[in-house]
């Protein structure tokens, strides 16, 4: 933006012509868009959401493009915030060209920088928050200092919500292991209400689990304090797309404790494609009520077939299954006890696929 030395705008592939403002979004662009093979299952009626623009953070990530992808492709005018410029490269590998022409715009937005984040989310209806700090190519790992910068981040997301989005409404997106991390009590069914013990993730330098739950727990104390509707969305570990293919770069700092989760019942696995689309149930949802935090998974990993499974996956064998009499003392055939539940957000998705529904469009 000129005269903003905070946000800086990335051309997005030049010559490329940026999309028409909101109001101007032609009707037959969008009733073409909807008779593609990814509206089978979408709500169509586009003329609502053309007039809302929201903000995805972290474009670059596996997750994060997804998710731009899938609100394109329901309708919404999408701008993406990158940390760095460089970023924008590994993006162009993740949303291809039509749909980088369809973006509203890119721009850079530091997560640490309170004044770019708020001008990156100026007058948007919905900030989807994916993930403060990333690694498309899996080197840098996930440490202390991390986690750290996790919680101020999102901090900062939740105060620039509250400043300069047009509508206060945040998707936050937590993780599974910000509520699977306690000592006392192993046995409770795990639930959304429970939170990962801090002192635990310390001691056995679970620092993804750290950072995830110091990070949620920071959003909803800022959420409260600023008045920000905020939903959560905790997902497993990710898969690319379906299991046993788990994605690489998220999954080595998941799988830190991985040992302990298999024996507890406690691994769970959600399909990459799924967890977007339930950030796009959850928001809105959030016109009907939709609240609170929603654990998002499809599979527990009960079996030691399933272990090896995902371990071959990622080249990394005895990762989880290690010494297998200490690990998992059972039959190939034989089941571990799951430890959670996913009934809210399976309710949710339930009452979403029962309103949507793809109604035709009126001649332009």
């Amino acid at each position: 933006m000129a005269g903003d030395s905070n946000r800086e705008e990335v051309a997005v592939s030049k010559p490329l012509e940026p999309p028409p403002p909101a109001g101007m979004r032609k009707v037959e662009e969008g009733r073409r868009r909807c008779l593609g093979n990814s509206f089978k299952q979408a709500n169509c009626s586009l003329s609502a959401r053309e007039r809302r623009v929201v903000c995805v953070t972290s474009g670059n990530s596996y997750l994060g493009s997804l998710l731009v992808k899938k609100l394109l492709a329901r309708g919404y005018l999408v701008r993406v915030t990158l940390q760095n410029q460089e970023d924008f490269e590994d993006m162009k590998e993740l949303i291809k060209g039509e749909e980088m022409k369809l973006l509203e715009s890119v721009v850079v937005a530091k997560m640490g920088n309170l004044d770019s984040l708020c001008e990156a989310f100026r007058g948007c209806h919905a900030i989807f928050h994916t993930s403060s700090f990333i690694d498309p190519h899996g080197v840098s790992g996930y440490t202390e200092r991390m986690a750290f910068l996790e919680t101020e981040g999102a901090k900062n997301v939740i105060e620039a919500c509250a400043r300069s989005a047009y509508v206060k409404r945040c998707v936050f997106t937590s993780s599974l292991l910000a509520s699977i991390w306690y000592g006392n009590n192993s046995d409770r069914v795990v639930d959304e209400g429970c939170w990962s013990d801090e002192e635990l993730c310390r001691e056995n330098k679970l620092w993804l689990a750290l950072g995830k739950t110091t990070a949620e727990k920071a959003a909803w104390g800022k959420s409260r304090e600023l008045k920000v509707n905020l939903v959560t969305v905790c997902p497993g570990l990710l898969m690319a797309p379906s299991f046993p293919n788990a994605h690489t770069e998220t999954s080595l700092p998941y799988l830190k404790g991985g040992q302990v989760m298999l024996k507890r019942g406690i691994l769970a696995t959600e399909d990459s494609e799924k967890v977007a689309d339930i950030h796009i149930h959850v928001y809105e949802a959030m016109d009907y009520g939709a609240s609170g935090r929603y654990l998002c998974f499809d599979r527990v990993v009960r079996r030691l077939d399933e272990a090896i499974q995902l371990e071959n996956g990622l080249k990394m064998q005895g990762l989880l299954t290690g010494a297998r009499e200490e690990v998992l003392p059972l039959e190939e055939a034989d089941e571990i006890p799951s430890r959670l539940s996913n009934s809210k957000v399976a309710k949710l998705v339930s009452r979403a696929s029962q309103r949507l529904s793809c109604k035709p469009l009126p001649n332009p």
